[in-house]
């Protein structure tokens, strides 16, 4: 009979160690597909930035901020810090016109770039220390995906946006009053 309790003992131990590589396992492809996803949505709010700055550098006359809005649009992966970089620092030099609604929607990507770069890199950390567990790498567990990387760029300082100026309607002219008679008891 105390044979029988090491066997199921065993059994146990072997079914909460399972569950716990399964669970890791798990949370690692979980962790590198959310970290694949904020890579691929910050590479869109970074177009959308550098088309967004392309328009304002077209309205203002810009050539240096167009030539680093067309090279951000243009860039090589490996090349794309360099020219996101390049973007922002031409980005601080243009006085925006917070009334202008390219201006604001170039003010609004960038705010957006901001948000996207910040949960990037919060998913990139947390992939990369899911990675550096003793039990994930013996297992090799995220061997089928690429180690994610960081993406470094400067915080773009533009202004605030002001609350867009709400037409205020004109008051409705109050009906006419009409004439009370005091009623008269018959």
């Amino acid at each position: 009979m105390p044979r029988m309790w090491w066997v199921v003992g065993v059994v146990v131990l072997a079914a909460i160690f399972s569950a716990y590589l399964g669970w890791t396992a798990q949370r690692v492809e979980r962790l590198h597909t959310r970290a694949q996803s904020a890579e691929r949505a910050l590479d869109a709010h970074l177009l959308r930035r550098a088309a967004a700055a392309a328009v304002v550098a077209e309205q203002a006359d810009s050539v240096e901020l167009y030539a680093a809005a067309r090279l951000a649009l243009d860039a090589e992966p490996g090349e794309r810090e360099t020219a996101e970089n390049d973007l922002t620092r031409q980005l601080r030099t243009v006085t925006l016109d917070p009334f202008d609604p390219a201006a604001r929607t170039l003010i609004g990507t960038s705010r957006r770039v901001m948000l996207a770069r910040q949960v990037h890199t919060d998913l990139v950390r947390d992939a990369l220390s899911a990675r550096r567990r003793i039990i994930v790498r013996l297992l090799g567990l995220p061997g089928r995906y690429p180690r994610p990387q960081y993406f470094d760029i400067v915080e773009s300082a533009l202004p605030d946006l002001p609350p867009l100026p709400v037409p205020v309607p004109a008051p409705a002219a109050a009906p006419a009053a009409e004439e009370t008679r005091p009623v008269q008891a018959v």
